[in-house]
């Protein structure tokens, strides 16, 4: 190694001596990606890099001094060594694929290149490179199954098959998948089985011929509803609630269903796919679930005009069909209105000549003569030509030409069914386009975008600038949807989606993701400000009025905008930040964008970190239930208690309610922990009955909980797994402070579980904004004043006044009262003088483990100047 001195323009030799040599070399050899081997002439491995080693999860000193086919692979022992045999007989490289399994590891493919190297002692080696192109191969396999389908499809294979075919793929996929393929009957309103290869007999049995309508599985409500349904936990959501039990035995978690839509976009059956966890769809398998409808929507409708075709030429005798016959010398004498519509020749135009008149010259001499060679040594030939009209215009066509012999076994005549299949090539074409466009827009999908918008990203490091990735979701469409019906729905789309397109600029992309989804990518931008100027335009594109079939209709778009390289992620993560920030934007008020804060998706996270610790805490059974009781302080009598939950976290001890029971608010795990405190209330019913305590319970139920519309019947099913308790010993407080959004409904539940014997009771009564109405409106017979009002009563005049008020509104619309808060002999007091004497409190007691309720109750005893009251009155 030399360096030029730059003084004196001299060369001075850098002094390397053998061993640094080595080291040089040996990094070179190791710091490749690529596993390199070298060989002795006995095929015997000398050196290997660490690439080598990692390929084949084997240690050097397992291999160095053996060949390759002793340790990896014996059974091929020979093939291996006879390569290697040929390459220092040759001495030219030598290119191989090969298949092999490696330590138990899956199977790998690998391209290997040989070449033989003369050492200074003239003896020869091998030197060796290999590519590991398992993820291509796949690619390509996969490619292959999907053209297996579409040749499936155009080759008039029976149409269960192309189904099985289409499943089949999709598993290949991902193996953890169960997928089924469901259509409609003739009527359009019932389930038929399709095909599956995965789920279970008895299931497939089982919604054989299922009416379809909400709450009817996934698939019943995605055909009802033509449109995309994701049910990520099957027990838990109300369209599987009657088939639950079904799905458990088939071990069925989650299911997404797709819409198999004809192109006129009725729905046609259900492509679903299963999990047997509880499981949400990533973009990929929204990519696979869509690919996979949509080419069994173009096998379901070809089979369809197959069978319209069948079932006419059996009415019409072949009449849809071009038929020709000539004599035995290939002269035609007759051919039917069908062959003249597709050829453009009359009848008189071509009695008397040869088919020939209808070559297009698109077909080679060899082709016509193995066609003849078919036809006479087989009696028929099928198979798609290329003709020729009168007008020139060149069009394909499946024909069947047969040899009608006589008694003899003589040719008489040849009659040839002809077919045009000009549609059908052009479905394949849209086949092809399917891969990469949105069938009703027109636009790019998601595999085109997201192509582009990795050239895009590639393009914004190179030139040093920003790109922009927006999120559109169109607000109250679905509204418009279900009012007018899908055919009014997609054509508001496509013309939302037209000026949407031509709001943005040239070189920028729009594409659909389906339903009223949009992602628009935005290149080449110099600063924000430029982002803001489009996103103003998309905004005013999806705001302005359209008139769809006469009607005057107006939407707007939530929009999330997300930068690069300033949210510095891949494209997949890029589209799922702006995803985000577009959910904000449409909780801020719908017609609006807003851009993506990496801090609030770190937020987004802690919560649902949260969540799912409070999940896992349920699981491990880290609950518990503390009781604080209840009292009538005039008889001091013991009514009963309240349950309060507490959370016994293994590291941070007790955590009271405030800290967990907000951050679940209206989320799926709540109403698992609301039906585990109901449980854990009965059973400690039934557990004090057995020390001599037959008091009711009373626990608190979240309005989300309480608004489910199977909350009646899930209560109803608890109670009767504990028929040993009277109904009438549970109790549920509502908050006064609730978001009941429909107190007519919440009235009726009420109503409904009052029906069971359960009763209610308002909590916190006077803390909210509609006391009245839900005094007046909600059959609770209990109402509880709140303990901020009972607790300053005896110093503020103003609580004093409104317990005052409580007291005298529950004498008036003939309720029970109860104050909590109870700190002090003097708040009882005052609270008997008010003329309410149930309560709880600290200054009765404080909420206490079960365990120390019975002695509790057997100390307990009321105030002295509290039952004074009992002998005045």
């Amino acid at each position: 190694m030399y360096e030029r001195n730059k003084s004196n323009n001299q060369l001075n030799q850098i002094d390397l001596n053998t061993h640094d040599i080595e080291n040089y070399l040996d990094a070179v050899f190791n710091i490749t990606g690529d596993p390199i081997f070298i060989k002795d002439e006995e095929c015997r491995l000398l050196l290997v890099n660490d690439a080598f080693c990692n390929i084949f999860g084997l240690a050097r000193n397992q291999i160095i001094g053996k060949t390759l086919a002793e340790e990896v692979t014996p059974s091929e022992r020979e093939h291996f060594l006879a390569i290697d045999r040929k390459v220092l007989q040759e001495g030219k490289e030598i290119t191989c694929e090969e298949t092999l399994t490696t330590n138990g590891a899956k199977t790998k493919t690998i391209l290997t290149k040989k070449n033989r190297f003369l050492a200074p002692n003239g003896k020869p080696f091998i030197v060796g490179v290999i590519h590991d192109i398992t993820e291509r191969k796949q690619s390509e396999l996969r490619e292959k199954s999907h053209t297996h389908i579409l040749e499936l499809i155009t080759s008039g294979k029976e149409l269960p098959d192309i189904l099985i075919a289409i499943v089949k793929v999709v598993e290949a996929e991902n193996p953890k998948m169960m997928c089924s393929v469901l259509l409609l009957d003739e009527s359009g309103r019932h389930l038929l089985h399709g095909a599956s290869t995965s789920l279970p007999e008895f299931y497939c049995k089982a919604i054989e011929g299922e009416e379809i309508g909400i709450s009817a599985g996934s698939c019943g409500t995605a055909a009802y509803k033509n449109e995309r349904v994701i049910v990520s936990d099957i027990n838990t959501h109300p369209y599987w609630a009657q088939y639950k039990d079904l799905a458990n035995k088939a071990g069925l978690g989650s299911c997404w269903s797709e819409p198999i839509r004809s192109s006129k976009g009725t729905v046609l059956g259900t492509f679903a796919i299963y999990h047997r966890d509880i499981n949400y769809p990533t973009d990929a398998d929204l990519t696979i679930i869509e690919q996979a409808a949509s080419l069994a929507s173009i096998a379901i409708e070809k089979k369809q005009a197959e069978e319209k075709i069948k079932r006419a030429a059996s009415v019409f005798t072949h009449a849809n069909e071009g038929i020709m016959i000539t004599d035995a010398n290939a002269s035609i004498i007759e051919v039917n209105d069908t062959f003249c519509k597709i050829t453009g020749y009359s009848h008189e135009e071509v009695l008397g000549k040869n088919p020939r008149i209808l070559q297009s010259n698109e077909h080679s001499s060899d082709f016509y003569s193995t066609m003849w060679s078919t036809i006479f040594n087989q009696g028929h030939w099928r198979g798609e030509i290329w003709n020729r009209r009168k007008n020139g215009e060149i069009y394909p066509e499946m024909l069947t030409i047969s040899a009608v012999k006589n008694a003899l076994g003589e040719i008489q005549h040849y009659v040839s069914l002809s077919t045009d299949i000009s549609d059908l090539k052009a479905n394949q074409g849209q086949l092809e386009r399917i891969a990469h466009y949105d069938l009703l827009t027109n636009l790019p999908n998601r595999v085109l975008l997201a192509d582009r918008l990795n050239q895009a990203m590639v393009q914004c490091q190179r030139h040093n600038k920003s790109l922009g990735v927006a999120f559109m979701d169109l607000d109250s469409f679905k509204a418009i949807n279900d009012t007018y019906g899908h055919s009014v729905g997609d054509e508001l789309l496509i013309a939302v989606s037209q000026r949407m397109k031509d709001a943005l600029r040239e070189g920028d992309t729009l594409a659909r993701i389906g339903g009223d989804e949009f992602i628009a990518v935005m290149v080449d931008l110099e600063k924000f400000e430029d982002t803001e100027l489009i996103i103003s335009r998309l905004l005013k594109a999806a705001a302005s009025p359209i008139t769809v079939s006469t009607r005057l209709m107006q939407v707007s778009a939530s929009i999330g905008v997300t930068l690069y390289p300033q949210d510095g992620v891949d494209a997949e993560q890029l589209m799922r930040h702006a995803d985000q920030a577009m959910y904000i934007a449409k909780q801020a008020g719908k017609n609006t964008y807003h851009l993506f804060d990496t801090a609030q998706d770190t937020a987004i996270n802690t919560q649902r970190k949260s969540i799912d610790n409070i999940r896992t805490a349920i699981q491990k059974q880290e609950f518990v239930l503390h009781f604080q009781p209840k009292v009538n302080m005039r008889t001091g009598e013991v009514t009963g208690f309240e349950a309060l939950i507490r959370w016994h976290h293994p590291i941070n001890g007790i955590i009271p309610p405030l800290e967990f029971l907000p951050i679940i608010e209206g989320h799926e795990v709540s109403l698992r922990l609301g039906e585990w405190v109901i449980k854990t209330a009965l059973d400690q019913i039934i557990e004090w009955r057995k020390v001599g305590i037959n008091l009711p319970i009373s626990v608190n139920i979240s309005a989300h909980q309480l608004q489910q519309d199977n909350f009646t019947s899930r209560l109803a099913t608890i109670l009767g797994d504990y028929s040993e308790v009277e109904p009438n010993c549970l109790e549920l407080e509502i908050l006064e402070t609730s978001a009941l959004q429909d107190t007519k409904q919440v009235s009726s539940t009420m109503s409904a579980c009052q029906e069971l014997g359960v009763k209610f009771a308002i909590d916190d009564f006077g803390t909210g904004y509609s006391s009245l109405t839900y005094l007046k409106r909600l059959p609770a017979y209990l109402i509880k004043i709140d303990q901020s009002f009972v607790r300053d009563m005896l110093e503020d005049t103003d609580d004093l006044a409104i317990v005052e008020g409580v007291v005298g509104l529950a004498k008036a619309f003939r309720r029970t009262v109860i104050a909590e808060g109870v700190e002090t002999v003097a708040h009882g007091e005052a609270l008997l003088k008010l003329g309410c004497e149930l309560a709880q409190g600290y200054g009765i007691a404080r909420p206490m483990a079960s365990v120390e309720i019975p002695a509790w109750v057997k100390s307990w005893k009321a105030d002295d100047a509290w039952l004074q009251h009992n002998k005045i009155n």
